[in-house]
């Protein structure tokens, strides 16, 4: 992701831009830099590219949630890859290629065929699974691109025919006084063109039903209602148009032992109340085993102790965030007579110690008094 620039920087908004902002800030690049109005320019072409990138992620509220926070780094720890050609971009934003070109999907004219539907997929994944990463598998069932006709629609052998309302135009004009109002032609959905002879697989609609297995590769830290775009992995488009995406949406089962705050991982160990008094070493689990801790003398319930770089990968960095230990301490139970009196004698000295101590303080005050 090295020598992207800043999204908001190419879009030439604020960080804190509303939807109509975004949109209005992309309309205005993508008719300058469109590669219909700059044939052979490659640098329009990439900057053209780059501003749709940059749209697609800031106008998603998740995508963009994920960039502020993370940066480039986190958008491809996500699953997010960008674009993979115009065809993508024409496909997801044609309605606003049609507000200001007077048409959608394709380039150059009328949309020959409609772009794959994206799908979803809700995945539930382990507290470890999240920490380390996965490559897993899942079954989906969608419309693929029917392999009869590649997703033309016509039976093999023939082709579809111009269509005789619009004449291949895709649109219908009336007129109104001065003015002529284009709509999309009603007799072939703005396509150009009819089937006359259709597949006998698929009976026209290019697509198929399917069911398929997809590899799933959930990078390391990912976290509770991430979500994974696997592109070209959702439903078939029709007549050559591009497939849909599928976006994947994990879910994390609590663990019986961690609990996580961003990238540091809690959790709480009981010692008991000698092992607090006099301090010892203990064992404590981490996301890598276990680890020896050592108890101070004189260690409270509620203190805090910290592994450095013992907690969950950071989706950006790769740093591991830490691992927080809270002490608690388990107050004994059923004592038997010795350790009752063993205890009690104990409490005498601390009153005795408690009481001279008292005395002291007093004394001190009555002194600081007389003077």
């Amino acid at each position: 992701m090295a020598g992207k620039r800043d999204y908001y920087e190419v879009l030439g908004v604020g960080r804190n831009a509303s939807d109509n902002e975004l949109k209005t800030a992309y309309r205005k690049l993508a008719l300058k830099y469109h590669p219909d109005r700059n044939p052979g320019d490659t640098a329009a072409e990439e900057s053209f590219k780059e501003a749709a990138e940059a749209y697609e992620v800031l106008r998603d509220a998740q995508k963009r949630q994920i960039y502020d926070q993370f940066g480039h780094q986190g958008l491809e720890g996500s699953g997010f890859s960008g674009f993979g050609g115009f065809d993508d971009i024409f496909s997801s934003f044609g309605d606003i290629f049609e507000d200001f070109f007077g048409f959608g999907g394709q380039r150059g004219g009328r949309s020959s065929g409609r772009r794959g539907a994206d799908l979803r997929y809700d995945m539930t994944i382990n507290f470890m699974e999240a920490a380390f990463g996965v490559e897993t598998t899942i079954d989906i069932d969608k419309n693929a691109v029917c392999t009869n006709c590649d997703g033309q629609g016509t039976e093999p052998g023939t082709h579809p025919e111009t269509c005789p309302s619009c004449r291949g135009a895709g649109q219908v004009g009336r007129s109104q006084g001065f003015f002529t109002i284009r709509t999309t032609c009603p007799h072939c959905r703005g396509a150009g063109r009819v089937i006359t002879h259709p597949c006998r697989k698929c009976h026209g609609s290019g697509q198929v039903k399917a069911h398929k297995t997809v590899s799933v590769k959930i990078p390391a830290g990912v976290d509770n209602n991430s979500r994974l775009r696997l592109s070209g992995e959702g439903e078939g488009g029709t007549q050559g148009a591009p497939s849909g995406d599928l976006y994947v949406f994990l879910h994390v089962s609590p663990h019986e032992f961690f609990r996580r705050e961003e990238n540091d991982i809690i959790c709480q160990v009981p010692i008991s109340f000698i092992q607090a008094i006099l301090g010892d070493e203990i064992t404590v689990p981490t996301l890598n085993g276990e680890k020896r801790l050592e108890i101070p003398r004189g260690t409270q319930f509620g203190d805090v102790f910290r592994f450095r770089g013992e907690g969950i990968p950071s989706l950006r960095s790769g740093r591991r965030g830490d691992q927080i230990i809270q002490v608690t301490i388990k107050t004994p139970t059923n004592l038997n007579k010795k350790q009752e009196t063993l205890l009690k004698d104990f409490a005498k000295l601390e009153e005795a110690k408690l009481g001279k101590r008292l005395k002291n303080m007093l004394k001190g005050a009555a002194a600081k008094a007389a003077h």
